[in-house]
């Protein structure tokens, strides 16, 4: 598969690695990194590294290899499905299970599930490790998430989540007590500039993040909030609720120290309502993933 792209002055004198990863967001950077290593893409038909700065009206060629046959085997894990077809999957992802392989997860994931159930019927763009993911949520996080069988709904999908166009309410619980009923937060997310395994709230090299949080019931100590993306940056949720000083109950990453006075397995963050134009139908699909047993226990405590 071959893309074609001229650069345009909103792109001039970025990284292609960086650009690339803007233009084609279902690809990670480390592939596209790769990409560049082996020649499969080419700048005014020269090799180029990761690092090269784009020149306004640059040709750049990518060639998409076809998909290997994975080395991750397909597992027999059941599936909690939402919504399927020829086309597309939408799972409800338990608590504790990493969507895709990687180091120190090669198997129990999510991607070893679907590889069972959809018998090879996924889509190659992301590369052998996650056929068909076109998304993810963490491994503590539940609920909805949307798998491509093939490679034209993986696009569909795909160029829906670029323009922001695809529905995603979470439902989470957080540290202290909202006084507003709803709001917007809206602060670039980036590495953390010293600990380089955690996102945050960064002005200087962030992407745009837009997070619109709406209460939907008090505690005394919590709030149980339902969360709409309007982007959807890497632990999006987590960093923005930390960032306005609620951050989500279980989590240990971003809570600054709190700990939880419950039993709990990462954060209270549930991927609940998932909206999308169908790739094929051209139709609104809305699937509503019910709440997980702990979730529902936990309020009812509170």
């Amino acid at each position: 598969m071959e893309f074609c792209f001229q650069v345009t002055e909103e792109w001039e004198d970025e990284r292609i690695d960086k650009a690339l990863f803007g233009l084609m967001d279902s690809l990670s950077r480390s592939y596209i990194q790769k990409l560049l290593k082996n020649e499969q893409i080419m700048v005014n038909q020269e090799k180029v590294k990761a690092n090269y700065r784009l020149r306004c009206e640059d040709e750049i060629k990518v060639v998409l290899p076809p998909a290997m046959e994975p080395d991750i085997l397909p597992e027999d894990i059941p599936l909690d499905i939402l919504y399927e077809d020829d086309d597309v999957l939408v799972v409800n992802k338990p608590k504790g299970m990493v969507v895709h392989p990687a180091a120190g997860h090669f198997s129990g994931t999510l991607v070893n599930a679907v590889m069972f159930h959809c018998q090879g019927n996924l889509s190659g763009i992301n590369g052998v490790l996650r056929p068909g993911i076109v998304h993810r949520i963490d491994k503590d996080t539940t609920g909805s998430i949307i798998v491509c069988k093939n490679d034209f709904s993986h696009n569909s999908i795909a160029a829906q989540l670029k323009e922001h166009s695809i529905m995603r309410k979470y439902h989470a619980i957080c540290y202290g007590v909202l006084k507003e009923d709803e709001g917007t937060v809206s602060a670039p997310i980036g590495r953390h500039p010293k600990d380089r395994k955690k996102m945050a709230v960064n002005e200087r090299t962030g992407k745009t993040a837009v997070t619109h949080y709406k209460v939907l019931q008090r505690f005394s100590g919590f709030t149980y909030v339902e969360c709409r993306l309007e982007t959807g940056r890497t632990h999006q949720i987590r960093v923005h609720l930390s960032h306005i000083g609620h951050p989500l109950l279980g989590d240990e990453v971003y809570a600054g120290g709190r700990k939880s006075p419950f039993r709990l397995e990462g954060q209270c963050l549930h991927a609940k309502i998932l909206g999308f134009t169908h790739p094929r139908k051209s139709i609104y699909i809305e699937t509503d993933a019910p709440l997980p047993g702990y979730f529902k226990h936990l309020l009812n405590i509170l």
